[in-house]
């Protein structure tokens, strides 16, 4: 019997929430606890959200509250959001003890990108670029690990600048090639649990907020245009490299290049 126009809808809605339940809850983070540092924004909030559709209870945390509150908005019941300042070694121990137990972290917190050549670099200003970045990162898995379960996995986060560095880049491509070193590292002393980075080129992301909004658009345009793949990253393509590594059983101590192509031309 066909049903009426309204029933008919009503009926085709429901098979299709009954598919995306089903779907969730055969998502390969179902009953994980995923942390994200960073995840308030750009990559970090595409991963978050990519986590929980694969059924991970995703826990966010950055030095800001508003992108915290608004990024909470965006994300299933159930999420959790911290303000941490990541230069704070007792306030990165203090979330930690805080939220327990967790399987998998990721980390994407990073300040805006500054391009300085080497002449007219400031040493402090230089020295502080790295706390987020780096130190940061290094204190997450140093307070991080003790709480992780043994199959568990870490994500960092370094850029195609220690490949491809060009004039002015010399703090971001130290940074990027002291992650790289530090991920490998950090994959044989922490075995089995599983440590990788993840290495985006240039990505539509609040990173380039310092710029104006025409060099920014100009700057995307022009890369995009030497692409292979013909535009820039957006946060969700970098996403879903990050929850690979998530899934992927049998890779630790890699970094995997995300960039359009932008090493090979």
């Amino acid at each position: 019997m066909k049903l009426p126009f309204a029933e008919g809808n009503l009926l085709r809605q429901k098979q299709i929430n009954q598919v995306m339940n089903q779907q969730t809850v055969n998502g390969f983070l179902v009953g994980k606890r995923v942390v994200l540092i960073g995840g308030s924004s750009g990559i970090g909030l595409a991963t978050a959200k990519a986590a929980a559709a694969e059924g991970a209870q995703v826990i966010i945390a950055s030095s800001n509250q508003q992108r915290i509150d608004q990024a909470l908005t965006e994300l299933p019941e159930g999420s959790e959001g911290y303000r941490v300042d990541l230069t704070n070694e007792q306030e990165v121990v203090g979330f930690f003890d805080q939220i327990g137990g967790f399987d998998h972290l990721v980390y994407t917190a990073g300040e805006g990108i500054k391009l300085s050549n080497l002449a007219n670099a400031q040493l402090d200003e230089a020295r502080s670029y790295f706390n987020i970045r780096y130190w940061g990162a290094f204190m997450a898995v140093k307070y991080g690990y003790p709480h992780m379960s043994k199959d568990g996995s870490i994500v960092l986060t370094s850029g195609i600048a220690s490949q491809r560095p060009n004039a002015g880049w010399s703090l971001g491509a130290s940074i990027c090639a002291a992650m790289e070193g530090f991920t490998r590292a950090m994959a044989m002393e922490l075995a089995p649990v599983r440590v990788n980075a993840v290495s985006p080129g240039v990505v539509k992301t609040n990173l380039w907020s310092g710029m104006s909004d025409a060099d920014r658009e100009g700057m995307y345009s022009q890369i995009g245009s030497s692409l292979p793949v013909k535009r820039v990253g957006e946060a969700e393509d970098i996403a879903q490299t990050y929850l690979y590594l998530l899934r992927q059983p049998f890779s630790t101590g890699q970094i995997i290049t995300v960039d359009g192509g932008a090493v090979l031309v």
